[in-house]
């Protein structure tokens, strides 16, 4: 399948989760077999491309292709979690939302030190939780230089935020708007 046929399988859901808003739902993605294959193999491929030792994903989309990818590629997988989900000691960033802050947590001890780590989510908007994403991993010790999404949405500027970052991104399709 190419990226034109999987671009195909996303639903959009007007007006989600408030008027105005065009929502990108992956769940007729993954709900397709090939299609949803097909995105892994993608990404796959580019993570391979970006010489990765480990995958990373941001709850909870992010486990979904991030982890499927991994288990591909026979290499461990990083969740980033919402807070108070590990049972262990974590490192954790806090980072602004539209309206107010989040936070975003890891298991330190699951990164080697300089390990290269790819992060993958299924979509990219403001670039908020990459970003955090992208720093918490870093503080692990991780090299973190590229961030791979099924989908982005270049006019809300999220992939120039972790660009800024010398992370390269990629995205198997966008989407103009918001």
């Amino acid at each position: 399948m190419t990226a034109e046929d999987l671009k195909a399988l996303i639903r959009t859901v007007p007006d989600f989760p408030k008027p105005g808003i065009l929502f990108r739902d992956i769940t007729t993605l993954i709900a397709d077999g090939a299609g949803f294959a097909a995105t892994i193999e993608l990404l796959a491929t580019q993570a391979t491309a970006a010489r990765a030792e480990a995958i990373a994903g941001m709850e909870a989309r992010g486990f979904i292709f991030g982890a499927a990818v991994a288990a591909r590629l026979a290499l461990p997988f990083l969740p980033i979690r919402k807070p108070g989900k590990l049972p262990v000691p974590v490192l954790s960033i806090d980072y602004a939302l539209e309206y107010g802050t989040d936070t975003l947590e890891v298991d330190p001890t699951a990164i080697g030190s300089a390990q290269r780590v790819v992060i993958i989510d299924d979509l990219i908007a403001t670039g908020g939780t990459a970003t955090a994403a992208v720093k918490l991993l870093r503080s692990a010790g991780a090299l973190v230089d590229h961030a791979l999404f099924v989908i982005d949405l270049p006019d809300l500027g999220g992939a120039n935020r972790l660009r800024a970052l010398d992370v390269a991104v990629s995205a198997l399709m966008d989407f103009p708007g918001h």
